[in-house]
Formats: C-alpha cells, sequence, structure tokens
C-alpha cells in the first residue's frame, strides 16, 4: 500500500502543482493578492507530496520490496545498508524522482521567503516553477513510473550497477542535481521578470543568492563526479571531455558568468538584458544535460535511459522550456533600457569581458559535444570529437580570462586605472615570475607550457589574496610594525563576507590551474609482476607482495599488496584489485592510492595471467589533489559569499520608481 500511496502522491501533486501554475499567474495578471498568495501553501503541499513519493520508493529499497520492478532491477538483499539508498537514484527513474524532489524543494524554499520577495515577483516565479514541475511530474508518471509492479515479484534483485556503488557516486547526483535545479529558480525568477516587466538592481539583489548557492553545488558535483571517475574507473585520468561531463560543464561556465553578470547589475544597474538572457541560458543548459543523460542519446556509465519514447518525451520538455522562454526573452527584453554606464577599464568592464570569455567557451564545449550528434542524426555518419579539439578551441579562450582574472578583481567599480592596477598587482606578478622561472630550471628538457601553467596558478592565488591584503592596508603603515598588523588583521576579519568569497573563490581557481599543470610531470609505468616483482614511477617503486583472495556482501575480489618504497625507504602498503559482482556478473577495477602531500601514487590492476602473474598500470602524480582541493575551496568561497548579510536580507524598496514594461496587449 506504501507504493500505491507514493504513486498517488505523485499525482496529487501533479493537480496541486496546475493550481499553482495557473491561480497565481491569473491573480498577478488581475493585481489579486487573495489569488497570488495562493502560490506559496501550494508550492509547499506540491513539496509535502513529492517528499512523500520519494520516501515510498525509499522504503521499498530499503525492505527489499521486489514487488516493484524498479527496485528489482537496481538492488539486492545483499546490498550494502549505503547502495540501498543511492541505488534509489541509481537510475533512470528514481533519479528523474530526485529531480522532481529537489525543484519541488526550491519552490517551497521560495514559498517561505515572506519579506525579501516581493508578492507579485514571488507569484509569478513559483507558477514557471509549477510548470517546469508539471511537465516532469507527467513525464515520470507516463513514461518513467518509478513504482510500477511486476508480477510475479522475483526471489531476488539483479543489483545495482557495480559502477555505482560506490560512496562518491552517493554524494555525486544529489549535488549535481542541487546545482542543476537551482538554475531553475534564476530561470523562473528571469521569467517572471519579464512577464512582469520589473527588472532592476532589486531583482539583481533578489537572484544573486540562488545563483551563487546553485552554482556552489553544482561545483562540488563536479568535481566530486570527476574525483570518483579518478579513483573508480582505473584510468588514472581527471577529465576526459566525455559528453556527460561536458553537459554539466557547459552550465557551470554559463551559470560563472551569470554570477558575474548579477555583480554588475546590483551594483551599477546595468547589463539588465544580458542578465536575463543568462538566466535562461544555464536552465537551458542544464535541461539539455538531462536530455543527453536520460534520454538514451549517449552511451555513457551516467546514462541510464533506453527507451526513445523517453528521449522524445524529454526533447518535447526541452523545446517548450528553452522555445517558450527564448519567445518571452524576444518579446519583452528590446523593451528594456540598460541603466547604469561605467567605463570599458572597471570591474565591471573586466566582468563583462569576463562573461565574453566563459560564454565563449561554453559554445566551444556546446558545438564540440552536439556536433557528432547532429551529424550522426542527419548523414548516419559517427565521428569522434575528443581532447585535442577542446585543447585547442577552449584553453586558448580561458588562459587569457585567467590572466585578466586579478586585475578585474583589482579594477575599481565605475572607472579604474589599468597601469595602477598593475602596481598593486607587483607581489603577485613577482611571485608568479619567480616560481615560473625556477620551474623551467629545476625541468629544464621538460614540458614547456607546465611551468606557465603553474606561474599562472600562483599569480590567481596571491592575485586573488592582494585583494584582501590591499584593503586592509592602511597608507602609512609599517611592516615591521606588529601593532600595524594587528590593525591590517582586524580590518581583514571585518571585510565583507561576499570579499572573502570572491578572494577565496579566484584562489581555488588558482590551485585548480596548478594542479592541473602540474600533471604534465606525471609518471606512468605499465608492467607484469609476479610476488616479489617492482615496477617504478618516478622516484617511487612499488613492490608486488601478494595477491589474497577475499569476499565481501556481493562481490569477491582477487587484492594485490603493494610495499611502496622510495630511496630505500618504505612508505607503506596500498591495496588495489580486482572485483567481480556476483549477481552481475560484472569485474571492475578499485584502484590503489597512497596520499603522500597533495600528491599521489596510483595502482590499477590488469588481468591475471595463467602463469600467476598479474599487469600493473602504475602512476605519480604530482600535486593532483590540488585539482579537486582548488575546486573545494571555489564552492566554499561561493558559501562564503552567499553568507553575507547583505545577500540574506529583503530587498530594500527604493525611492525612484521600478522600469515598468509596458502591460501585454489584451
Amino acid at each position: 500500500m506504501f507504493v500505491e500511496a507514493g504513486h498517488f502522491a505523485l499525482a496529487l501533486a501533479l493537480g496541486l502543482s496546475i493550481i499553482q501554475f495557473t491561480v497565481p499567474l491569473w491573480g498577478a495578471r488581475v493585481n489579486d493578492p487573495v489569488l497570488m498568495s495562493v502560490a506559496s501553501p501550494t508550492a509547499l503541499a506540491v513539496f509535502a507530496c513529492v517528499a512523500f513519493a520519494f520516501l515510498a520508493l525509499l522504503n521499498a529499497y530499503l525492505t527489499s520490496d521486489f514487488s516493484v520492478l524498479n527496485v528489482v532491477e537496481n538492488s539486492h538483499s545483499a546490498k550494502p545498508l549505503i547502495y540501498k539508498i543511492s541505488g534509489v537514484w541509481g537510475n533512470h527513474e528514481g533519479s528523474m524522482l530526485l529531480w522532481i524532489l529537489i525543484l519541488t524543494l526550491f519552490g517551497a524554499v521560495v514559498a517561505l521567503a515572506k519579506r525579501s520577495v516581493p508578492l507579485r515577483l514571488k507569484a509569478n516565479t513559483l507558477a514557471i516553477q509549477a510548470a517546469i514541475t508539471i511537465a516532469f511530474l507527467l513525464f515520470i508518471l507516463i513514461a518513467s513510473n518509478p513504482f510500477k509492479r511486476i508480477i510475479p515479484m522475483p526471489a531476488e534483485g539483479q543489483d545495482l550497477n557495480p559502477l555505482l556503488q560506490d560512496p562518491g557516486l552517493a554524494i555525486h547526483p544529489p549535488l549535481l542535481y542541487i546545482g542543476y535545479v537551482g538554475f531553475s529558480i534564476t530561470f523562473a525568477f528571469a521569467c517572471a521578470a519579464l512577464i512582469d516587466g520589473r527588472i532592476d538592481a532589486v531583482w539583481a539583489r533578489i537572484v544573486r543568492p540562488w545563483t551563487l548557492g546553485a552554482w556552489s553545488f553544482l561545483t562540488l558535483g563536479i568535481a566530486m563526479g570527476s574525483y570518483w571517475a579518478y579513483y573508480e574507473l582505473g584510468w588514472g585520468g581527471w577529465w576526459f571531455w566525455d559528453p556527460v561531463e561536458n553537459a554539466s560543464l557547459m552550465p557551470w561556465l554559463a551559470g560563472t558568468a551569470l554570477v558575474h553578470s548579477t555583480v554588475v547589475m546590483e551594483k551599477r544597474n546595468a547589463l539588465k538584458v544580458w542578465t536575463i538572457l543568462l538566466a535562461i541560458l544555464t536552465f537551458s543548459l542544464s535541461l539539455l544535460g538531462t536530455f543527453l543523460v536520460r534520454s538514451g542519446v549517449l552511451t555513457s556509465v551516467h546514462s541510464f535511459a533506453v527507451d526513445p519514447a523517453r528521449g522524445i518525451f524529454i526533447l518535447g520538455i526541452l523545446i517548450a522550456f528553452i522555445g517558450g522562454s527564448f519567445v518571452l526573452f524576444a518579446w519583452r527584453a528590446p523593451l528594456l533600457q540598460q541603466g547604469g554606464l561605467f567605463a570599458p577599464v572597471s570591474r565591471e568592464g573586466a566582468l563583462v569581458l569576463n562573461n565574453l570569455f566563459l560564454t565563449t567557451a561554453c559554445a566551444t564545449v556546446f558545438i564540440g559535444t552536439l556536433y557528432p550528434l547532429a551529424l550522426e542524426a542527419l548523414t548516419g555518419d559517427k565521428i569522434s570529437v575528443g581532447a585535442p579539439f577542446f585543447n585547442f578551441t577552449f584553453l586558448p579562450l580561458i588562459v587569457p580570462l585567467l590572466l585578466l582574472l586579478p586585475f578585474g578583481q583589482t579594477l575599481a567599480w565605475k572607472r579604474g586605472n589599468f597601469l595602477g592596477t598593475a602596481q598593486r598587482l607587483y607581489v603577485a606578478m613577482g611571485v608568479a615570475l619567480a616560481v615560473t622561472l625556477a620551474l623551467i630550471a629545476l625541468t629544464f628538457g621538460g614540458p614547456v607550457l607546465a611551468p606557465l601553467g603553474v606561474g599562472l596558478g600562483v599569480f590567481l592565488v596571491f592575485g586573488s589574496l592582494n585583494e584582501i591584503v590591499t584593503r586592509s592596508w592602511s597608507k602609512g603603515s609599517s611592516w615591521s610594525k606588529v601593532n600595524s598588523w594587528a590593525l591590517v588583521c582586524r580590518k581583514a576579519i571585518g571585510l565583507p563576507r561576499s570579499t572573502w568569497g570572491t578572494a577565496l573563490a579566484h584562489a581555488g581557481v588558482g590551485l585548480t590551474v596548478i594542479g592541473i599543470a602540474t600533471q604534465a610531470w606525471s609518471v606512468e609505468s605499465i608492467g607484469t609482476l609476479r610476488p616479489g616483482g617492482t615496477l617504478k614511477a618516478g622516484s617511487y617503486q612499488v613492490r608486488l607482495e601478494s595477491l589474497i583472495p577475499r569476499a565481501a556482501f556481493n562481490y569477491r575480489e582477487d587484492v594485490a599488496l603493494l610495499n611502496v618504497v622510495r630511496d630505500g625507504r618504505e612508505l607503506g602498503t596500498i591495496e588495489t584489485m580486482k572485483r567481480l559482482y556476483l549477481t552481475r556478473g560484472m569485474p571492475t577495477t578499485e584502484a590503489g592510492i597512497m596520499t603522500i602531500g597533495f600528491s599521489q601514487i596510483y595502482a590499477s590492476l590488469g588481468e591475471l595471467q595463467a602463469d600467476g602473474s598479474i599487469g600493473i598500470r602504475l602512476y605519480y602524480k604530482p600535486l593532483v589533489l590540488l585539482i579537486w582541493l582548488g575546486s573545494l575551496v571555489m564552492a566554499f568561497g561561493g558559501a562564503l559569499s552567499l553568507s553575507d548579510r547583505r545577500l540574506r536580507v529583503g530587498a530594500p524598496s527604493r525611492a525612484q520608481p521600478l522600469q515598468v514594461l509596458p502591460a501585454p496587449a489584451e
């Protein structure tokens, strides 16, 4: 009965969503506060229904209810508890239910915002959010029912895909979905503002926290997925330019541009049209990512659906919302006026340049990802677009953007002085140059661009910290006086959290750049070893101690014990294994990793040979952890900015009247 109740809750949520869409929208149209106020309680009720449905599916997994087809196909009674829970979203139907749960959760949070969002804007926003909910509830009820029964009930399930039975994959999808779906609120606010005709700095202030939150979670989700692929798939790489990876990168790039654009709109009441367009584009790319992963168009470990009917349904949703929002934008945007002016050499100008680089880089990823699919659909020809294309088109756009980033952060608002800014960055430039020259000297004859990449990362880190120092250091202070340093520290602590958040986010980018650049010095060795045999990678050597068979909950494995030695000194033992999941008969490779500072020794097993030897792939990866540490720092910077009180208080009322577009013709 709990399963049927969950199914009924989804149908009830659909009916309530229709009310949430129609009544407040009409109330805003006729300016009826009573009708507009229907939006908030209805949004809360929709969330309650979807949450109940999600709990019903979760209960079916926890109790191994094999009368539910979804549980049969993705669970097993011997599976560990954590993977029974993650199995709920480790499949197409469950992942879409999680998508809708997060979507309605964001709507409920907006509904609870009593003072920070004006009633009319809230009514229109929740109506747009309800329209998205209606579309996906129809999809899940018609084409992707997670509560479908199976008769007769099998005695056991088919288990979850072994590649998904990992703690990283238990965390990665929820983080990614919060990022994806978080941009739906920004999208809804943008469409609501176009409908209502009220778009100004106050609107930007309301939208910016939602954008920052979604961007922070999307950053964490991408980083978690990258690290999972690094240690779970056994190939030792951190990014493959896989189309599914690109599907998450595109909204991240557009969302990064949106975060910076809302800053300009809030500070200068400028870039209105561009900010609205970015809000629409970012969520459109999130929907595109959902289509690519859930439609069966792509074959990937991340992809679940293979039913063409589902793909057509999601494509219809994609066309309706992307097409509809662009029609609305084309209709209302030409009536907007741009507001405040600023000089080209200013922080606003730097943020505009930032947006141009980011959106162009996003366009190159879009073309490289979708062109092979479009070509195959039109001609039947299959081509592969891989790392060489993206390295040739993406990197030339990102490198100058990163070079300009510290300058843009240091420039003054409205009108800046480029030479004066360069003088304030001389310490950061000097440190970066010294590090670059030192690396060139130490690694002479090695990779040419790697020292430049490390120098760029160092420039980003010190350039970001320079913003804190220059804002905290008073004129006339002495470097040698304790009192001066105490005053500097007090001023630094008293700076707005958004200032600290911006500096940390940009420093996180620098750490990631350093981690990526140093992979040019990675060392890879491949060999076939018997117990007692050795293999060397760089200055590290591993010795195969033994091969041990083991059994666990739902798999058995062969474990290789590798003793790591450097300069005759033993550093410890790492375990790497080959697993066989019994239910599906599917083998997986579990990499063995030893972390030394920010560097790692990485070992991956090959196949066991008839003579008792086994293939081993060994890597030494210098400073590789900085790639993901930088992502964590970026996300933390976004969260710290989000905690700034100026982004949490209600939007102030303005003395001057808001810009109001002409009402649409009857």
